[in-house]
């Protein structure tokens, strides 16, 4: 069977159908797959041709399960814009399980991180790093000449390269650090930026037991 079969038989309105047909073939780039023989389809391809299949009726519930695992850096965003309009134009719910970081965040509003089968954390994705990170990220870019100074005493060194140097902070304190920065390195500072964590670090937490369930 080739994934033409797979895009046949609609269970919508004919016009309907077609449009969501074409739209799919053409977002995925399907064209060149649709009479190719499922069995020669490469784990990419087959994950397009499901992906296609799954919403193709227009469902009111999409459960995407690793929708852009095997797929290149390219094509991965596209089917996350494509997944970010669907919802947007047709309200369906969306529930996305994956291992990507980076469809959580350009996707989900609300996560849920399950560890063994036991819920360890229900909210907001924008609280999710606030919550289970106690630190920020001052991230100092020095002038050329400067990159030696010592800047252990604004908080934890985490990384250093080519006069970048990248401080963690306790919440509580970032804003009079910061302002100690600026104060105390005057125009050897080039660039100063105050960044939450890597979604990766407060999943990765949970997960090692640092951190007790939470949930809101």
């Amino acid at each position: 069977m080739a994934p033409r079969g797979s895009l046949s038989e609609p269970r919508i309105g004919e016009t309907d159908y077609r449009r969501a047909r074409d739209e799919l073939v053409d977002l995925l780039d399907l064209g060149p797959l649709l009479n190719k023989p499922v069995r020669n389809l490469s784990l990419g391809e087959r994950m397009k041709v499901e992906f296609a299949a799954g919403l193709i009726h227009s469902p009111q519930v999409a459960f995407l399960d690793e929708p852009t695992i095997g797929l290149d850096v390219s094509m991965q965003a596209r089917i996350r814009r494509f997944v970010a309009e669907y919802n947007r134009r047709t309200g369906a719910t969306v529930l996305l399980t994956s291992h990507y970081m980076d469809d959580v965040v350009a996707l989900c509003r609300r996560v849920l991180v399950i560890h063994h089968g036991k819920l360890l954390y229900d909210g907001a994705l924008a609280g999710l790093a606030e919550r289970m990170t106690p630190y920020k990220l001052i991230v100092a870019t020095l002038h050329d000449g400067a990159a030696h100074e010592d800047l252990g005493a604004y908080g934890a060194i985490v990384a250093r390269e080519e006069g970048r140097v990248t401080l963690r902070v306790p919440r509580e304190n970032v804003a009079e650090r910061t302002a100690r920065l600026v104060g105390d390195l005057g125009d050897r500072l080039a660039d100063l930026s105050v960044e939450d964590p890597p979604i990766e670090e407060a999943v990765d937490r949970i997960f090692s037991g640092e951190l007790p369930v939470a949930t809101a």
